[in-house]
């Protein structure tokens, strides 16, 4: 039974994605209602490791409103994942990025 379950995944999981770390800036493309649609934010976690259920959050300003996206790493929905942006923290998830300022935000992800 394993087995089967084992190929199913391996079947379905994709094979290229860049290294997304906590602290980058990435730009998701996603195929919506026949459409492509973007959306670039900062990885604020990565959770569920790299399997199927794999999934990481993003977080972008809009309009001093903030959003975050969860993306699961192997929807089919998912065309294309690019890094535009290195950035280096100490931390897996950097959920206080919330509260902070965006002068400030930059500051501690450097």
């Amino acid at each position: 039974m394993s087995v089967k379950l084992d190929e199913f995944k391996k079947a379905q999981e994709k094979k290229v994605f860049p290294s997304l770390k906590t602290g980058n800036t990435v730009k998701v493309t996603q195929k919506i209602n026949g459409k492509t649609q973007s959306f670039e934010g900062l990885v604020v976690a990565k959770k569920h490791g790299k399997g199927l259920s794999g999934t990481v959050t993003l977080r972008k300003v809009i309009d001093k409103v903030g959003v975050e996206k969860i993306f699961p790493l192997h929807s089919p929905t998912i065309e294309k994942v690019e890094v535009v942006k290195e950035g280096k923290t100490r931390k897996r998830k950097i959920y206080y990025i919330r509260e902070k300022t965006k002068k400030v935000a930059r500051k501690k992800i450097k």
